[in-house]
């Protein structure tokens, strides 16, 4: 998951580094309202982390401008000190998705930024993901590299889609062990076994392997021009 922190308290901005990296996420950081903004503008993340006060642009303008300048739909959680009802109101009116009052829980932000991302996900038009020669139409669970339909279990399935949407970024086994299984992760190596799987049926047929395993790290979808 490909998220922009935009926040100018350091020791906030670590905190969720330290939290959120480990749990999968890709992050892109902006101390202040106008850098944030043109991160926001010429990048596509999949959610959007904007704190309520920032030097030069507020949050509150950085979301009108993205919702109504830019016309970018990514999901923002706004961050913000204020918790009264007319704070919040004037959040949801420039066009923020959800709303979340410091001091606040990592895991419930986390629990947060998924949410948004999926709710995104399931009201997008958009039914097929791509990477390189790969292809995985959603809304037909088919997958295709080269034109070459594959072969895959429904969790080759699972764990070709999490690969797409994260790729070219690392995903943790961490991460991945969440995506298919949720909180109840097997007992066994069955992961090694799906990917082992997976790469059989997506990269032995072709000269270049895309499916990357980094030890230590995770796993990673690669081609020529990344």
């Amino acid at each position: 998951m490909y998220a922009l922190i935009i926040e100018d308290n350091p020791d906030i901005v670590a905190n969720l580094f330290g939290f959120l990296e480990p749990q999968g996420f890709t992050l892109d950081v902006a101390y202040s309202g106008n850098a944030g903004l043109e991160l926001a503008r010429n990048t596509n993340y999949d959610v959007i982390v904007l704190d309520l006060e920032l030097p030069g642009l507020d949050g509150v303008e950085v979301c009108r401008k993205l919702r109504k300048e830019a016309r970018k739909a990514t999901p923002v959680l706004m961050l913000t000190a204020r918790d009264t009802v007319k704070d919040k109101l004037v959040g949801f009116d420039v066009g923020a998705d959800d709303y979340l009052v410091k001091p606040f829980s990592l895991v419930e932000l986390e629990a947060r930024l998924r949410a948004l991302v999926r709710r995104a996900r399931n009201e997008s038009v958009e039914h097929i993901l791509e990477f390189g020669d790969l292809q995985f139409d959603l809304s037909r669970c088919e997958a295709k590299r080269a034109g070459r339909v594959l072969a895959l279990t429904p969790t080759g399935y699972k764990l070709l889609e999490a690969l797409m949407r994260m790729a070219p970024a690392i995903i943790t086994r961490d991460a991945l062990l969440r995506e298919i299984w949720g909180d109840d992760p097997p007992d066994s190596d069955a992961l090694r076994t799906h990917i082992h799987a997976l790469r059989t049926a997506m990269d032995r047929p072709f000269v270049k392997p895309m499916l990357v395993t980094l030890p230590g790290n995770g796993y990673k979808l690669v081609h020529d021009e990344t």
